[in-house]
């Protein structure tokens, strides 16, 4: 019998090596984003800390607004800014909501828990200064995080947590432990404890949570496990929780549209209640 620890980790959660021409998608994220922002009316680099990389984005709606939507990038707590996902906030900013988008030390220089803890600061600042109903959404890594802001340890303040109406994990990584088997450990240096202590799946939820866990059908079946996982648990749990398969999207198209405003992931985002 096979010991499934043994299993390829490296290669479950590699997704870059099996998509078609994923070497020159970060110039383009990047191209897109920087366009987007010379025609956008957009807050840049407002400070949340007093670390370098803690400074988020904010892009306005036209109008009056709505409330505050969240979007927080992936990169496995070790690559990318905010920067290289500006345009993935039309959808939302077109339905008139003000769309934050934090940075966030990266791995090593910050361990997973502290990064947590800088997501938490980033909403809180976010918060103070747009009123209304709080919406999050986060990308893979992202996904993992503003999960956390719902878990029972959250470390916001709970006048913010009632203000969250809907939590997005797209594609989120819902239990780090088998992140231990792999070699992006190496500068994740995730420790057991830690691995626990950061997993959504092994918290509970936080009262009333509304949560969907979207996915690409055509994503790595490790994160197709992952959006199921963290589904049943706290569907067990008391969280008004649904999981979305969407089509045969992979793991970078799966987030595109959030680019328009009237699409099935922009409608999930900020109408779900």
């Amino acid at each position: 019998m096979n010991n499934k620890l043994d299993r390829d980790w490296n290669n479950a959660f590699e997704n870059s090596a099996y998509i078609r021409e994923s070497k020159s998608l970060p110039d383009q994220w990047t191209r897109a984003a920087a366009q987007y922002r010379k025609k956008t009316k957009i807050d840049i680099d407002i400070s949340y800390g007093n670390q370098d990389r803690e400074v988020m984005d904010i892009v306005w709606p036209d109008g009056k607004v709505k409330g505050l939507a969240v979007f927080v990038h992936g990169g496995y707590w070790m690559q990318t800014d905010k920067s290289y996902w500006t345009d993935l906030a039309e959808g939302a900013r077109a339905q008139g909501w003000a769309v934050c988008l934090p940075s966030y030390t990266l791995a090593p220089n910050a361990p997973i828990k502290m990064i947590t803890l800088q997501i938490g600061a980033a909403i809180s600042k976010a918060a103070k200064i747009i009123e209304g109903p709080i919406r999050l959404a986060g990308h893979s890594a992202g996904g993992h995080l503003v999960s956390r802001m719902i878990c029972d340890d959250s470390p916001l303040k709970d006048t913010v947590l009632k203000r969250i109406q809907h939590t997005l994990s797209i594609s989120g990584i819902h239990d780090l432990r088998p992140l231990l088997h792999t070699k992006m450990n190496n500068i994740l240096r995730l420790g057991a404890l830690d691995a626990k202590s950061e997993s959504a799946v092994l918290h509970m939820p936080k009262k009333n949570a509304c949560v969907t866990c979207w996915v690409g059908g055509g994503e790595r079946p490790e994160f197709i496990r992952q959006a199921q996982l963290l589904t049943q648990m706290w569907d067990g749990l008391g969280a008004d929780i649904s999981y979305i398969q969407d089509k045969n999207h992979d793991h970078f198209s799966v987030i595109q549209g959030l680019k328009d405003k009237d699409s099935p992931i922009t409608t999930a985002f900020i109408n779900s209640i």
